[in-house]
This record gives structure tokens, C-alpha cells and sequence, in this order.
């Protein structure tokens, strides 16, 4: 598939912003803040690095999310979607409005777009489908064709049901209890929405087995699938090395790279989903590779 290059070719900024509105929805929390610097750099599939609990705070480490919608010219507001999962998620949705954050970004590589129209079916899982909808935007914007398929446990985990099934050509949802659309995993009927959309790319976002379940499906029909992955992130400028992941070269070598500045978005074909959380033994600098890597030639 032809596309736009991934690179953002703009540097990210620190900021402080003011909390603009803080919501509830469904088992989420969505927050907007003003943040001008950011909203103008934005491309869709970067995300944010917030400082959590307050300047007396042991958290060092920022929290990383995904933007799901900005507005450049209304105020220059950037909005995120997140769940309250731990300590540094429980501080950020007690923020109010006016209260002050500060934020990181944009991060990251964008997700590419094809030079020509194309069928792009958009799967997500819980609120990973949050940096889908701005992308949804830029294909349209692009005469593509936007087919949702999203997934999640239940029906209060599914994010932007609504808004897919208003804005795609089609939307399938899935839930593992049945509380909404089809019971089961996105990947019982990924094969079935493939052939009905004729897509032509897949783009995902969601839990890694997830993505590893897509991209395996996606190749038995030769469908790119271009992966936005979530790993932890503690720095999310390349400097911790805690987001590190197995990706296959296309010179046929494995690198460990960084989620947070080579990615999040990384081809799902060169992503080694199994051994994702280690180093593999034949990757560039593992021990004994160069012994290897001489003995092949």
C-alpha cells in the first residue's frame, strides 16, 4: 500500500494546560485540555505524556495516552480517553475543571495514509479505539472508504459505538459477553468483515494479543495491518527504554526498538507478537548474535 510517510517532521512540546472539561463515559473517563502547542502538531495515532499527582508526588513517571480528538481552532484543545486502573489514573480523574496539568506531546508516529482511496477497516478494543476516530477523519478527508469493527468484555467497556456506527460506511461491534452487537472477540468476525468491506488496509489498535490475533488473520487475505501497540511507557521520548519491543527489519533483522518514538504504530507483519516482553536470541545485540549473524555470512 502506498502512503504517507509516518514521520511527523515536528518536535513535540512541554506544556502546561488547563483542564477543561472531565466526563464520565461509560466505564471510561474522557478529559480535555487546553493546550494549543499540542492540538497544532497533533496527527492521528500520537499520543500524550501527563506528570501525575501533583508536584510533591513519589509517581516520577509520566502516564502515557492516546489523543482521541483535538481542536486546533477552538481554543486549541487536545482530548484523551483513560481508565482508573491505578494510583496515577485515580489522580488524574479527580482533576476539575481549571485545574492544571502538565503535558508532553504530540508523541510518536503517526499512522500513515494511503496516497489513494482506499478500504481502511478500523478495529478496536475498549477505549484503544479512542485514536481511531481522528484517524476515521483524515481518510475520509482522503476519499477513503471507513469500516469500524470494535470490541471490548462488555457493553460499558466499548468506546465509540455510537460515533462509529454514525460516521463508518459500517460498524461491527463485538462483546465477550454478548451485552452488545455480536458475542464473541473481534477476531471471530474479522474474516467475515473483510470480505464484506473489501478492505484493502487495517488499521488497530488495542490490547497486544489483540493485535497479534488481527494481524495474523489479516494475513491469510495479504491485508497490511497497521498497528498502533500498547506497550507501558514511563518517559515516552526514548529515553527509559521500558517500552522496548521485537521488530523484524525489512532487511530481515530483528531490532529491539522503542514504542514511544519508532512507534506506537508499527507494521503488524514485522512485529514478533510471541516474543514480545523478551529479547529474542537471534535480535541485534542479543548475546551471541554477531557470532551468528558472521557464521551466516
Amino acid at each position: 500500500m502506498t502512503a504517507e510517510d509516518g514521520e511527523t517532521g515536528v518536535a513535540p512540546v512541554q506544556v502546561r494546560g488547563t483542564v477543561l472539561t472531565v466526563r464520565r463515559v461509560d466505564a471510561y473517563y474522557a478529559m480535555t485540555v487546553v493546550a494549543p502547542p499540542v492540538a497544532e502538531r497533533f496527527r492521528p495515532g500520537q499520543f500524550i505524556a501527563i506528570a501525575v499527582g501533583g508536584p510533591h508526588t513519589a509517581m516520577l513517571l509520566r502516564r502515557a495516552f492516546s489523543i482521541y480528538d483535538v481542536r486546533p481552532d477552538h481554543g486549541g484543545t487536545v482530548e484523551f480517553v483513560f481508565a482508573e486502573v491505578g494510583r496515577g489514573t485515580q489522580w488524574l480523574a479527580r482533576r476539575r475543571a481549571r485545574d492544571m496539568l502538565d503535558l508532553a506531546g504530540p508523541l510518536g508516529r503517526p499512522f500513515p495514509i494511503p496516497r489513494d482511496p482506499a478500504n481502511c477497516l478500523l478495529i478496536g478494543g475498549g477505549y484503544g479505539s479512542a485514536p481511531l476516530f481522528s484517524l476515521a477523519d483524515r481518510l475520509r478527508a482522503r476519499d477513503c472508504r471507513v469500516d469500524f469493527l470494535l470490541g471490548a468484555a462488555s457493553a460499558d467497556r466499548v468506546f465509540g459505538a455510537l460515533t462509529a456506527r454514525r460516521t463508518g460506511r459500517t460498524a461491527v461491534i463485538t462483546t465477550d459477553d454478548g451485552s452488545l452487537g455480536a458475542r464473541g472477540m473481534v477476531t471471530d468476525v474479522l474474516s467475515q468483515v473483510i470480505h464484506d468491506a473489501r478492505t484493502d488496509v487495517i488499521y488497530a489498535c488495542g490490547p497486544m494479543p489483540m493485535l497479534a490475533e488481527v494481524t495474523a488473520v489479516a494475513g491469510k487475505y495479504d491485508i497490511p495491518v497497521l498497528a498502533a501497540v500498547e506497550e507501558v511507557m514511563a518517559c515516552g521520548i526514548g529515553v527509559c527504554m521500558t517500552c522496548v519491543l521485537p521488530v523484524r527489519g525489512s532487511d530481515g533483522v530483528t531490532r529491539m526498538v522503542r514504542s514511544c518514538v519508532d512507534g506506537p504504530v508499527f507494521r503488524g507483519d514485522q512485529v514478533r507478537w510471541d516474543d514480545v516482553g523478551t529479547i529474542p536470541f537471534d535480535a541485534l545485540g542479543a548475546p551471541g548474535w554477531k557470532a551468528r549473524a558472521g557464521s551466516a555470512g
